[in-house]
């Protein structure tokens, strides 16, 4: 399949960075910060049964991708700051499948994960906006994706609000849903 028809990457597939320049580093800042209120905007007046919508066949409900954008940047939050306060720590994934199939994830109203999202973003950005260029180049690993800088880790968390977000707006686009 073409990837620009995948409907599981409406952006393509994220692409790891060898280095960002200093522009890249803020424009990555500046995405971070904006994700909240694009992902607020792109579900801006769906009803309960839009929600419960998959983005695609065999896809999350637009409710689980809501939820899920906060519990993977919760989980990029904190390896973000275990990558800046330890020497190149081992991070564990999680099982984001079946953190989305829990009951909550399926079925709770999506404005405390939009909340949870704007404020977990307003504290990250500003520990990024504190870093300095020796901060980007501190390594983490990863026991699924190996060793990262944290440089890598937020062009990956950049491109995932961005990602996710398309989910719902291409959708919408498809449903015609305005």
């Amino acid at each position: 399949m073409n990837e620009s028809n995948d409907l599981r990457y409406p952006i393509g597939r994220f692409q790891r960075p060898a280095s960002l320049a200093p522009a890249e580093r803020a424009a990555a800042v500046t995405a971070i910060a904006e994700a909240p209120a694009r992902l607020r905007e792109a579900v801006a007046g769906l009803t309960p049964d839009q929600l419960d919508t998959p983005y695609r066949e065999g896809g999350w409900t637009v409710r689980q991708v809501v939820h899920h954008v906060p519990d993977s940047h919760l989980n990029a939050y904190v390896r973000c700051k275990l990558a800046l306060t330890e020497e190149e720590p081992t991070i564990r994934p999680y099982d984001e499948q079946r953190w989305a199939e829990l009951p909550e994830a399926k079925t709770a109203p999506i404005e405390p994960s939009l909340a949870l999202l704007e404020g977990l973003h307003g504290r990250w950005v500003l520990a990024l906006r504190g870093m300095s260029p020796a901060d980007w180049q501190r390594p983490l690993v990863h026991l699924e994706l190996g060793r990262l800088t944290v440089e890598q880790l937020i062009a990956l968390y950049m491109w995932h609000g961005r990602h996710h977000t398309a989910h719902v707006t291409a959708l919408r686009q498809r449903q015609g849903w305005s």
